[in-house]
C-alpha cells in the first residue's frame, strides 16, 4: 500500500452485522481505522481492546470498524463474529467479509491489521501485528493535529449494538470440579461461581465489574476470567483481561494475585525476578502438578511455569512466534495454546490456531504433536492420527477413569476422545446441539461443559452420552 491513495468506498458483497452500513464518503474529516481480524484470534481480541481504549480518548474524531475476515471455515457464519465481539464487550461497528473484498482490496497479509486513513481520506498507513498501540495512537494524534479545525469533524463514533440475550452465565469459558463443587469462569461477567454438581449457586466470587482487586468474595474483581485449576486447597484462575495468574483460597474465599502486573507483554524476555512485575500475554489455560503451575499464554505462543516453592516464573516452551514445529522447547513453535492437562510429566495443550494437540514432556522440555498438521490445516474428521482433523479445539482434559483426552472441538461443535498410547480421535455421538463449547473437565463418568456461546453449562454422562443443562443462576 504506497499512500497517497484515495480510500474506497465499502463495496457491496460485505454484510454489517450490528448498524446501519457506514459510507466512507461521509467519513471526510476523521481518522478511520479498519481492523482486520478474526473471531479466534486472541492476537485480534487484544487489537481490538487497544483500539477501543484508543478511541476513547479520540471518538470525537475518529471512525473505527471491526472488519471480520474467517481464518477458519466455521468463522465464515456471521454470528461467530458477532458472538465474538459481544464476549469482549465491545460495541463497535462489525462489518463481515467472508469473501475477503477489503482485505484484498487493501492488500492485507496477515490477522491482526489495522488500515489507518487520514482525514482527507487517504489511505495513510498499515500496521500489522498487536503490539501496536503505541504507534498508532500517536498517528492518530499526528493526523488530528495536522487536520486541525478547519478540516477536522468534530462528532461521536460510530457504534454497533447486537446484545446477547439476558442470561445468568455470559460466554463462561472455564470449568472446574472435585467430588462436591464445580467451578465455572462466568467470563463476560467477570466473575466465578462456585456450585454445587446439580447447578445451585453456593458462592460468587467476585464483583461482576472488569478490574484487578485482591480481596475477599465480595471485593475481588476479575476481568474475563477463562482458564480454571483446583488443587486440594485453592482455585488458580487465568485472569485473561488481567493478564494475570489469580489464586482464591476454598476455605475463605479469599482472592491474590501470584504473577503479573495488569499490563500485557510481549515476550518472554520481559521476565523478571518478581512474577507480580512480570508481564503476561492473555493467559487463557492453566494446570498444576505439585508447586508447579503451568500457564497458556494465548498470545505469546507459549507456555509458562510458576513455581510457588521459590516464587519464579519462567518459560518452558515456545519460541513466541506462532506455528507448529516439535522439538526442545525453547525453539518449539505453539500456536495459541489454549487448553492444558496433565499426566505424570506431560503437559498436553489444544493448540487452538493450528487445531492440534500437543504433548510437552516437563522434565526434558521436548515438545511433540499427536493431532494436527499445520496453522492452515483443519477439518472434522476421526480416525488414526495421522488423517485426524479437528477445528479450532479451546477445551481439553484427561479423563478420571482412563488414560485419554477429552477434546472440545470448538468450531465443530463437537466433543472428542483421544485414547493415550497411540489411540484414534473419536467423537462422542451427542443428541444435544453444542455452540462453541470452550472448556471440559471430567469427574466420576462425568463431562462438564462450558457451552460457551449458548451461556450455559452441560453435565455429559460419558457411557450414555446423556446431557443435562445444568441451571445455573435460574
Amino acid at each position: 500500500m504506497n499512500p497517497p491513495l484515495a480510500a474506497p468506498e465499502f463495496p457491496e458483497g460485505v454484510e454489517w452485522l450490528n448498524s446501519e452500513p457506514i459510507s466512507m464518503a461521509e467519513q471526510r474529516g476523521r481518522v478511520v481505522l479498519l481492523a482486520f481480524w478474526n473471531a479466534s484470534s486472541a492476537y485480534a481480541h487484544n487489537v481490538l481492546l487497544d483500539l477501543q481504549s484508543l478511541l476513547g480518548r479520540f471518538s470525537d474524531s475518529t471512525t473505527l470498524v471491526a472488519v471480520h475476515t474467517p481464518k477458519f471455515e466455521a468463522e465464515r457464519e456471521p454470528r461467530i463474529a458477532q458472538r465474538a465481539l459481544n464476549s469482549l464487550g465491545l460495541r463497535l461497528p462489525l462489518l463481515h467479509d467472508p469473501n475477503f473484498l477489503l482485505w484484498q482490496h487493501f492488500e492485507i497479509t496477515a490477522w491482526p491489521s489495522v488500515v489507518v486513513i487520514d482525514t482527507t481520506q487517504q489511505l495513510c498507513r498499515l500496521l500489522v501485528g498487536d503490539a501496536i498501540k503505541a504507534e498508532l495512537e500517536k498517528l492518530v494524534g499526528d493526523l488530528l493535529d495536522q487536520a486541525g479545525l478547519q478540516d477536522r469533524v468534530f462528532q461521536p463514533a460510530p457504534t454497533g449494538s447486537k446484545p446477547e440475550p439476558r442470561l445468568p452465565l455470559l460466554f463462561p469459558a472455564g470449568v472446574a470440579v472435585n467430588a462436591t463443587r464445580l467451578f465455572v469462569a462466568d467470563t463476560a461477567h467477570h466473575r466465578i461461581v462456585e456450585c454445587s454438581h446439580d447447578g445451585r449457586i453456593m458462592r460468587q466470587i467476585g464483583t461482576g465489574n472488569p478490574g484487578l482487586v485482591d480481596g475477599n468474595s465480595a471485593e475481588a474483581c476479575f476481568n474475563r476470567p477463562r482458564g480454571l485449576f483446583l488443587s486440594r486447597d485453592a482455585l488458580y484462575i487465568a485472569d485473561a483481561g488481567n493478564h494475570a495468574l489469580r489464586r482464591m483460597s476454598l476455605l475463605s474465599g479469599d482472592t491474590d494475585t501470584l504473577a503479573g502486573n495488569g499490563v500485557r507483554g510481549v515476550s518472554a524476555n520481559l521476565v523478571g525476578e518478581d512474577p507480580l512485575k512480570t508481564s503476561l500475554d492473555s493467559p487463557w489455560a492453566l494446570v498444576g502438578n505439585h508447586d508447579k503451575i503451568y500457564i497458556a499464554m494465548a498470545s505469546g505462543q507459549e507456555i509458562w511455569e510458576y513455581d510457588q516453592g521459590v516464587r519464579r516464573i519462567r518459560c518452558v516452551a515456545g519460541t513466541g512466534q506462532i506455528g507448529l514445529c516439535d522439538g526442545a522447547g525453547e525453539r518449539a513453535m505453539l500456536a495459541q495454546p489454549s487448553a492444558l492437562t496433565m499426566i505424570q510429566q506431560t503437559l498436553y495443550v489444544a493448540d487452538s490456531a493450528s487445531s492440534a494437540i500437543r504433548g510437552i514432556n516437563v522434565q526434558g522440555g521436548q515438545v511433540h504433536t499427536l493431532v494436527g498438521h499445520g496453522l492452515f490445516d483443519y477439518g472434522d474428521q476421526d480416525g488414526p492420527r495421522q488423517h485426524a482433523l479437528l477445528q479450532c479445539p479451546l477445551g481439553l482434559c484427561l479423563d478420571s477413569r482412563a488414560p485419554q483426552l477429552w477434546i472440545a472441538d470448538t468450531y465443530n461443535n463437537q466433543i472428542r476422545s483421544l485414547r493415550l498410547g497411540g489411540g484414534e480421535l473419536r467423537r462422542l455421538p451427542l443428541s444435544y446441539s453444542l455452540c462453541e463449547p470452550a472448556a471440559i473437565a471430567s469427574s466420576e463418568g462425568v463431562l462438564w461443559v462450558a457451552n460457551t456461546n449458548a451461556h450455559e453449562v452441560l453435565r455429559i454422562e460419558i457411557d450414555s452420552a446423556q446431557v443435562r443443562r445444568l441451571p445455573i443462576g435460574e
